[in-house]
């Protein structure tokens, strides 16, 4: 029997059984006050599904072609005597209200640090960028994605507060330990110590900080917590959000004597997570935010029934190695090994983000000399390193701060006139892969390094934070001259394109093609086996021939390149791409 002919109370049967499953296996080994079929009944009457039960398909793809997504701050860009999220709604409703049919908008709640990421009040708007009706606003042009920021809050929250006094809500919300706790073994991206000293009413207690000691992890051993973020997901649904990012979830459940990251228990509350959000809202997805390796972030997709999306955190990294070496061999060989998605499942590209290039993602898959000359040559173009401690008592680079214009301004050799032309082409490759591709609000404005923010701020990261003037900006866009015009408006052609061709789907069949270590291609191929692309970019500053035998063009068709427009009279042609040269050659 099928969810669709069901009835509304065996639905929802078997929803609660469903749960109480999860439930069981999330804590199997915690000691409990309340029956795990109480806390399943609370949790399904919290996301408001006693009295209904939507319809769940498997395997249902919720995305197609037209899909590409912006990533932004609600204060990104702003205008006098505006909220923020207005003068954002005005941009995309000028500029790229066509083009983003996804918009994720960073933390836009009340917050202490860490630019949103140390919330202070999950269940308002930060009143500086403006209030639930400007984000509905946005939310009924754009499918709205928006951060669950499931392993922590900030250390000056009312829940904190309640701790440290002992009462409720809160009083046993947060993940302590005891400092002679054996946590060596503790896998973090900071290298801040993890515990914090606090003294409450019931005396010193030692606070699990993963991130910042202004950010104290929940302990999602008591069930009040799953509770609460169950009540903030169904509050999100309410005003229109309908993707929730779960960010640094790989972090959520603790058990001391283990490195604390991927544990079964995490995944299986993603499972639960699911499980009650797909019920609620059938449209909604999950994207989970895990920078860790590249093997360690696949298995976030569980089977099918995960995370509808995980970001594709190791792209960044080998894509900028490739083009400021000018060799696709580590980038060629990542996506061979990469496992194509099932449906229903897909994966999220990117190659810029208000944090930065993450170098773990690159671990197993650079060498450790290639990671130092990226390293060196992203410091040569204004690059700065935030650092994590390593097994042996040293220290790793974590990620590059760093805005992608100028990471793509040269090469290993230095900088360079064709610093837009590679810009450009790193965008391409990232709107032609398998997946959803996502754009940095920065990289479609060619925003360069921030440098000012960061003396004034302190923190690496704002070197890729700016926040544009309204009127300047649009005096920049208005002006085709200027970099930040270019940018926007050949992006826009590729993105136009793009959003047309059915074997740019991102569950669309995907190979690697062989072309050397100069040119990197991939063929992509629609569903139906109707249209099929070549997707060929020159990542060296010279340029580069092509024989297009090596492709394998069938001659039976007529094939053109949806970049450049130039057809193809047979397929034994040699064509020369300039350097940084994209050309999309499809059949149709």
């Amino acid at each position: 029997m099928t969810a669709g002919t069901m009835t509304l109370e065996e639905c929802l049967d078997n929803l609660r059984q469903r749960v109480l499953l999860h439930l069981q296996t999330i804590y199997a080994d915690v000691a409990l006050t309340s029956p795990l079929e109480v806390i399943a009944g609370d949790l399904v009457e919290a996301m408001r599904l006693d009295h209904e039960c939507g319809q769940v398909e498997s395997h249902r793809n919720l995305w197609d072609q037209s899909d590409i997504g912006m990533i932004t701050y609600g204060d990104s860009i702003r205008r006098e005597g505006e909220k923020p999220l207005r003068t954002l709604k005005t941009f995309l409703d000028s500029h790229l209200r066509e083009e983003m049919r996804l918009v994720h908008i960073l933390p836009f709640f009340p917050w202490s640090s860490d630019d949103g990421f140390a919330v202070l009040n999950y269940a308002s708007v930060n009143e500086a960028l403006g209030d639930w009706r400007d984000i509905e606003s946005i939310a009924r042009d754009h499918r709205l994605m928006a951060d669950l920021v499931i392993n922590h809050c900030s250390s000056r929250s009312q829940w904190f507060e309640n701790f440290r006094r002992g009462v409720e809500p809160g009083r046993d919300y947060f993940m302590t330990a005891d400092p002679d706790d054996d946590l060596s073994q503790v896998v973090r991206p900071r290298t801040s110590p993890l515990l914090r000293e606090v003294e409450t009413v019931e005396g010193t207690r030692y606070v699990w900080c993963t991130f910042s000691h202004d950010q104290v992890d929940f302990d999602f051993r008591n069930p009040a917590v799953l509770l609460q973020f169950v009540r903030i997901v169904r509050l999100y649904l309410d005003h229109g959000v309908r993707i929730f990012r779960l960010d640094a979830v790989a972090f959520l459940w603790k058990i001391v004597g283990t490195p604390c990251i991927h544990l079964a228990q995490t995944h299986e509350t993603i499972r639960l997570l699911r499980t009650l959000i797909e019920h609620a809202e059938p449209s909604a997805m999950i994207i989970t935010e895990t920078n860790v390796p590249n093997r360690e972030n696949l298995t976030y997709f569980g089977n099918a029934n995960e995370a509808h999306a995980i970001y594709n955190f190791s792209l960044p990294p080998l894509l900028v190695n490739t083009l400021v070496t000018g060799d696709c061999t580590y980038l060629s060989q990542w996506m061979m090994s990469m496992p194509p998605a099932q449906h229903g499942t897909t994966y999220f590209n990117f190659i810029a983000s208000h944090d930065g290039i993450g170098l773990r993602p690159a671990e197993g898959l650079l060498t450790e000399e290639e990671i130092g000359t990226l390293v060196n040559t992203m410091q040569r173009f204004g690059g700065l390193i935030s650092w994590r401690d390593d097994a042996r008592g040293g220290r790793k680079p974590y990620e590059v701060n760093i805005a992608l214009f100028d990471a793509l301004q040269g090469t290993v050799e230095g900088p360079d006139r064709w610093g837009l032309d590679r810009y450009i082409a790193a965008h391409a490759i990232m709107l032609a892969l398998e997946g959803i591709p996502a754009f940095y609000v920065h990289s479609l404005l060619g925003t360069r390094n921030d440098e000012l923010r960061v003396e004034r701020t302190g923190h690496n990261r704002a070197i890729n934070r700016h926040q544009w003037d309204w009127d300047e900006l649009e005096q920049a866009l208005a002006d085709p001259t200027s970099q930040h015009a270019q940018v926007l408006s050949r992006l826009k052609q590729l993105i136009d394109i793009r959003r047309n061709q059915p074997a740019f789907h991102p569950n669309a069949t995907q190979f690697t093609l062989q072309l050397g270590q100069e040119l990197f291609g991939f063929w992509r191929q629609d569903m139906q086996r109707r249209q099929s692309i070549f997707c060929i970019t020159n990542v060296t500053d010279q340029p580069r021939d092509l024989n297009l035998r090596s492709i394998n063009l069938t001659v039976t068709e007529e094939w053109r390149d949806l970049v450049g427009g130039m057809g193809f009279e047979g397929t034994d042609e040699a064509i020369t791409l300039a350097p940084y040269q994209v050309m999309w050659i499809t059949n149709t």
